[in-house]
């Protein structure tokens, strides 16, 4: 999965040159680097601070929940995370944080309403995530991703300032309308994988992956019926996008389909619970 990772992560930052060489020849190139560096550099120390602070979360002192992260911490031997509680009846979480060392798990107030397993095998998830760096892939995919569509427009605002004497427009009307696709299908793909990883890895590391497809039916069947008020640009860090789906958003989702995530997670439970350390595990 790693070199999968590396090959998705090279199409996006040289779709990024490449626009950046479009526009400006070689020190547009240059400076789209270092565009996307400067960015991805402050995603990196402060994007978790953001995100804390949009979803009004705070610290918990709840034992129980306290507890079940420093067990399943422990399992995934990793740092124990940061817990906060996000205040909302809706129940979903996340993780956001710069490395393990500096992670955070966010559960919402309505998770509390699910079954002790389930709220076990939904942070079981969350670390997994941690356990697997997700949150520095999710903020580099997001970052180059954004910055790529930040270009596209400016290449798009250039049409208007071209003379006419400057070459074909045709490159730079092709980079307006596919760059920020590209981009975009690229930034699903990532996510999608990364969530199928963790809902694995997380169960192996909760040993309740039949709880853990209980819990994504019931958390997607509430954010369907009740979706969650916020920026859809943060839907890639809950475990289930809360936010309202319509036919358009539904075709770029950064989530796979709840129906697979569960199959799968039930043939884990058939099929037995492989030691979640073997290596092809994490």
């Amino acid at each position: 999965m790693a070199y999968r990772m590396i090959v998705l992560f090279a199409f996006l930052t040289g779709l990024l040159l490449t626009i950046g060489f479009i526009l400006g020849g070689m020190i547009g190139m240059i400076i789209a680097l270092v565009f996307a560096l400067a960015i991805n550099f402050g995603s990196y120390w402060f994007s978790s601070g953001i995100i804390i602070r949009m979803y009004h979360a705070k610290p918990t002192e709840n034992k129980e929940l306290l507890d079940i992260i420093k067990k399943l911490a422990n399992n995934a031997r990793i740092p124990v995370p940061e817990l906060y509680v996000v205040p909302t009846d809706l129940p979903n979480a996340f993780t956001t944080g710069r490395n393990q060392s500096k992670s955070i798990v966010c559960v919402t107030e309505g998770l509390l309403s699910l079954t002790n397993d389930e709220i076990e095998a939904v942070m079981g998830h969350e670390v997994a995530h941690i356990k697997n760096h997700d949150m520095l892939i999710s903020v580099v995919a997001a970052t180059i991703g954004g910055a790529v569509s930040f270009l596209a427009q400016m290449g798009y605002l250039s049409l208007f300032y071209r003379n006419r004497g400057e070459g074909s427009i045709l490159p730079v009307i092709l980079m307006v309308i596919f760059a920020p696709l590209a981009a975009l299908i690229i930034r699903m793909a990532i996510s999608r994988s990364r969530e199928y990883i963790a809902d694995r890895v997380g169960s192996n590391i909760s040993g309740k992956p039949d709880d853990l497809a209980s819990a994504l039916v019931k958390i997607n069947d509430i954010a369907r019926h009740k979706p969650m008020r916020g920026s859809t640009a943060t839907s890639h860090l809950f475990i289930i996008n809360p936010f309202k789906d319509d036919w358009f958003t539904g075709l770029f989702s950064t989530h796979p389909p709840v129906a697979r995530r569960v199959k799968i997670l039930r043939k884990m439970t058939h099929k037995g619970i492989p030691d979640w350390t073997q290596p092809d595990l994490a």
